[in-house]
């Protein structure tokens, strides 16, 4: 490998699988001197992912070992190691993320700044610690299914979005909506300090955050009931919160779930079946599923304590 260069900055890349790709995205603990990306390389393949972590000095066999060990499936492979000169590496990693849109919305990075269509709301989310940049179908989805409430004439006085990433969805509720309430939560707590910087950066005011495991908080409680429910995850939490999800929806709730395959929507229609709650929609975007439930005619009550199987696969699917 070469010298370093003022200015030059190092790329180090392996394949991955989704799976593996998650888990760096969610991971709040990792303690790497460098800027990670994974991206899918083929679309709806789950093996068929990359990661590129980019750095500012040359990577030594120490580094090369640790970003290798965050991808175990690439044991095989060595790394394509990779001198970047007179390059910006924050900006480059995320030069690949164009703008997206859906509905009335506009998601896209600093380095793709664009304008909204009349009538429209362009959000800057940048690519980092946190999921939700509305590149990804389960979170363009989402955008897609909120719009089309909004066209339809639905109305909402009490918004959730569970799991909410980068804040983006709920972001999107307080344009749509702007006289609802709206609270955020994630497990992270580096999501709620994402989404909080985010909610500065685009001008969003009146989101209230909390740091919470699912919905099982007292905040949450108390706020409750919510007559639309937005939980983007993934289908083993989805199935493990079901109880607690619909406990806190309101009678006939609108319910938009994302982040699981076409191949597990069965078992997550199933889990919010036993709770009340009807299938109303799908928006299916290759192998990913989007899902729109109702509510049940009366406030669901859980019968049982809450089974938490599943829910330490929030970057995982299960």
């Amino acid at each position: 490998m070469s010298a370093d260069t003022p200015g030059s900055s190092w790329k180090v890349s392996l394949p991955c699988t989704r799976a593996e790709a998650e888990a760096i995205d969610s991971a709040s603990d990792l303690v790497i001197d460098a800027v990670l990306m994974t991206t899918e390389e083929v679309e709806d393949d789950v093996e068929r992912w990359r990661l590129d972590a980019y750095l500012d000095h040359t990577p030594d066999a120490a580094m090369l070992a640790t970003i290798h060990a965050l991808v175990p499936s690439a044991s095989a492979h060595d790394p394509s190691v990779e001198r970047l000169d007179a390059q910006d590496w924050v900006t480059l990693s995320q030069a690949g993320l164009e703008p997206i849109r859906e509905g009335r919305f506009v998601v896209h990075t600093a380095a793709h700044a664009v304008s909204p269509p009349p009538g429209g709301r362009a959000f800057m989310i940048e690519a980092g610690q946190a999921f939700g940049t509305g590149h990804h179908g389960t979170t363009s989805g989402c955008l897609a299914m909120l719009d089309a409430l909004a066209v339809a004439g639905r109305r909402f006085e009490a918004v959730i979005d569970v799991g909410t990433g980068t804040g983006l969805l709920a972001f999107a509720a307080t344009a749509l909506w702007p006289a609802a309430r709206v609270v955020a939560t994630d497990i992270d707590p580096v999501a709620i300090a994402v989404t909080r910087d985010n909610a500065a950066r685009n001008g969003v005011e009146g989101v209230a955050l909390y740091v919470a495991d699912g919905a099982r908080d007292a905040a949450i409680d108390a706020a409750a009931p919510f007559d639309l429910v937005i939980a983007n995850i993934l289908a083993g939490p989805l199935v493990s919160m079901a109880p607690e999800l619909a406990a806190i929806a309101a009678p006939d709730a609108v319910i938009v779930l994302a982040g699981l395959l076409e191949t597990q929507r069965e078992d997550v229609v199933a889990a919010y079946a036993a709770c009340g709650c009807t299938l109303v929609g799908i928006d299916r975007r290759g192998d990913w599923t989007v899902l729109q439930l109702r509510g049940g005619a009366t406030r669901y009550v859980p019968e049982g304590p809450f089974d938490p199987k599943g829910r330490d696969g929030w970057a995982l699917d299960l």
